[in-house]
């Protein structure tokens, strides 16, 4: 008899533990209500893939997910991922935000067990609630020995995503996220991978607090949008800024000045693309204005790691 591996389910609420008082509203629902237990509960298959250990670490809307939370999700997979005893890791998010946790904790750990996040469109009172079946799909994944070694991991919708540069592409669709090329690195039925995994960069310092992660801002960048808007972010205190241009990450003529003084003040720019897809490439505004390109991630995820990268530069500082 194969003995089952040992996961954590550190829960923290979302759609996948949403209730409604009707079976056939998939929208009017209050994020975060159902324990971990009652998750696991619903899919009692999972007992027969692994022996299962629930952490309920939140349970809230993940709208309001903030850098304190990440933190604290981050520092309580460290410490079980510490237990020997433990094989890896399913973490149940919220979609809403779940790329911003998904890219903190890729860039800050590098786990040689399974770390798999997963959540749900549809609230588990729903006909059609997807959580049961995703997170089945994601302690599946977690069990694996195939997955250690790859470094973070989504699981949604049938499909296995690494976790830099995922977003949700979708605000009602079960298959929500997206990635970029070679984001999809596996699927589910069966889990398989599509390729061996490819080396890491090592992960940068986790914070102690979210008090030690500078702010950066990530503006919006329309037709006609005012550059002011930059000015005044850095006046306000941002000590980076991600901007979701259009196109290729292209620097509207208004906004070359704005930009220009920004990174001359110390403070650094990121072109990002606010299109959904594909990346945002090195061009000749980066070695005139200082910008940086976003390549494969999309804002979000951008804005979290120039955190990042920020707050490591702010502690070797002298």
């Amino acid at each position: 008899m194969t003995s089952r591996p040992t996961l954590v389910l550190i829960a923290t609420g979302g759609t996948i533990a949403a209730a409604t008082t009707s079976s056939t509203d998939t929208t009017g629902y209050v994020a975060g209500t159902l324990p971990a237990e009652a998750l696991l509960a619903a899919v009692p298959a999972i007992g027969e893939v692994a022996d299962m250990r629930v952490e309920q670490l939140f349970n809230m809307d993940s709208r309001d997910m903030g850098p304190a939370h990440w933190v604290a999700l981050a520092q309580r997979t460290r410490a079980v991922l510490d237990d020997p005893d433990v094989a890896g890791v399913v973490i149940t998010h919220g979609t809403d935000t779940l790329e911003e946790s998904a890219a903190f904790l890729d860039a800050t750990l590098s786990p040689e067990k399974p770390v798999v996040l997963t959540g749900a469109i549809r609230p588990a009172t729903a006909l059609s609630a997807d959580g049961p079946v995703n997170l089945y799909d994601a302690v599946r994944v977690a069990a694996q020995p195939a997955s250690a070694g790859r470094g973070v991991l989504v699981c949604f919708g049938g499909r296995i995503f690494a976790a830099a540069g995922v977003r949700k592409a979708d605000t009602t669709a079960t298959n929500a996220f997206q990635a970029p090329p070679g984001g999809v690195v596996g699927q589910t039925d069966p889990v398989r991978y599509f390729a061996p995994p490819a080396a890491r960069p090592d992960p940068l310092p986790l914070p102690e607090s979210a008090d030690r992660l500078p702010r950066v801002d990530i503006l919006y960048v329309a037709a006609g949008s005012p550059p002011e808007a930059l000015d005044h972010a850095v006046a306000s205190g941002a000590r980076g800024i991600v901007l979701a241009l259009p196109g290729n990450g292209s620097v509207p003529e208004a906004w070359r000045e704005p930009v220009a003084r920004a990174v001359a003040a110390g403070v650094p720019v990121v072109r990002a693309s606010r299109v959904g897809a594909g990346p945002v490439t090195p061009d000749a505004d980066d070695a005139e204005l200082g910008t940086l390109p976003a390549g494969d991630r999309p804002p979000s995820a951008m804005r979290v790691l120039l955190m990042l990268v920020l707050a490591q530069a702010e502690e070797s500082a002298p």
